[in-house]
């Protein structure tokens, strides 16, 4: 079977190639890579590069995501045979269908890591971060799907600190930015974009001041430690730390002002391992034991802060209630 559909991939006409690109979906993992390894994938990639034929380019990204799926070796072999380039092209034309497709294969080849440097260095970033950008001419006709397949793939790429840099420098932050204002706290694309400005910031000390010095960006984080999936909380209080640490005397105050501790102490009660560490990290940050010049009810509210806390770390030691735990936070939310 796979040497006809070989025969057909690599001498066949158009209408051959189209009808094997198609049915490489239907190969098991074996064959696929047998399939692979007679060459076919040159063939499919230059079919990418038929002009107007949408029918040849959409079975050609069928058939190269069906080949890249679940093995390395054909994720580098598709990028080597020139898939890459193609693949950008078709990201900027206007067709929704073409657009989804050439999106989803540049996230499967940019989870290889021997990809990485390729897909960084073909002006894959740049295109990402405009696809992103409301002025974008194509904006219109991206999905919600396309959205998270821009930011896994820019979630897989920022694993790399020398890529770091390249996101920092196309001026990325402020796309994402923009999709983390813009959405629900509790999304998967705000999980997504703050799980990426995170990693970026953590790499970054010009990343980490363009964050920090950008308006609403607080209040917009603790909102998301309180609304946010697991994974949102998680990555937004790792955010708040690395802004509070870069300038306690500066950020503190603006913290405790958009009301983080209740949502910060909920969070190292019942937030993920991590998550309770990060909050913790915060709380100890915000914690002002001095109440000189303090009105009456924050000094009360300074004196449950240490209460609570306090409570927290009897109950890591002896197993205490949680919800002598809650009840003391939700007095605090009042």
């Amino acid at each position: 079977m796979e040497a006809t559909m070989a025969e057909a991939l690599l001498f066949g006409d158009a209408e051959s190639r189209v009808s094997a690109a198609r049915d490489i979906g239907k190969l098991n993992k074996k064959q696929k890579q047998s399939l692979a390894e007679k060459g076919v994938v040159s063939s499919l990639v230059l079919m990418l590069h038929s002009t107007q034929d949408y029918e040849s380019i959409q079975a050609a990204l069928f058939a190269l995501l069906n080949l890249a799926y679940g093995s390395e070796r054909n994720k580098i072999l598709i990028a080597k045979c020139g898939a890459i380039p193609a693949i950008l092209k078709i990201m900027q034309w206007e067709n929704e269908s073409l657009l989804e497709l050439a999106l989803a294969a540049l996230l499967i080849l940019s989870s290889c890591s021997a990809n990485k440097p390729d897909i960084a260095s073909s002006g894959a970033i740049q295109l990402l971060f405009q696809l992103l950008d409301l002025q974008f001419p194509n904006c219109n006709i991206i999905s919600h799907q396309a959205k998270l397949d821009i930011l896994s793939t820019l979630n897989n790429l920022a694993t790399s600190p020398q890529i770091i840099s390249s996101i920092v420098l196309s001026g990325g932050l402020m796309y994402l930015l923009q999709v983390i204002y813009e959405s629900e706290r509790s999304s998967d694309l705000a999980e997504k974009s703050i799980a990426l400005v995170e990693a970026i910031v953590s790499s970054s000390d010009i990343a980490l001041n363009q964050v920090s010095e950008t308006g609403g960006i607080i209040q917009v984080l603790v909102e998301a430690v309180e609304e946010g999936s697991a994974a949102t909380k998680e990555h937004a209080v790792g955010i708040l730390v690395l802004i509070c640490k870069s300038c306690k005397e500066r950020y503190r105050g603006m913290i405790l002002r958009e009301g983080a501790v209740p949502g910060l102490l909920q969070l190292s009660v019942d937030g993920t391992w991590l998550a309770k560490e990060k909050a913790k990290a915060l709380l100890l940050l915000l914690r002002d034991r001095s109440s000189g010049g303090s009105s009456k009810n924050q000094q009360s509210k300074n004196v449950m802060f240490e209460e609570v806390m306090r409570e927290i770390d009897r109950r890591e030691r002896i197993g205490t209630s949680t919800q002598l735990v809650e009840e003391m936070i939700a007095k605090l939310r009042t």
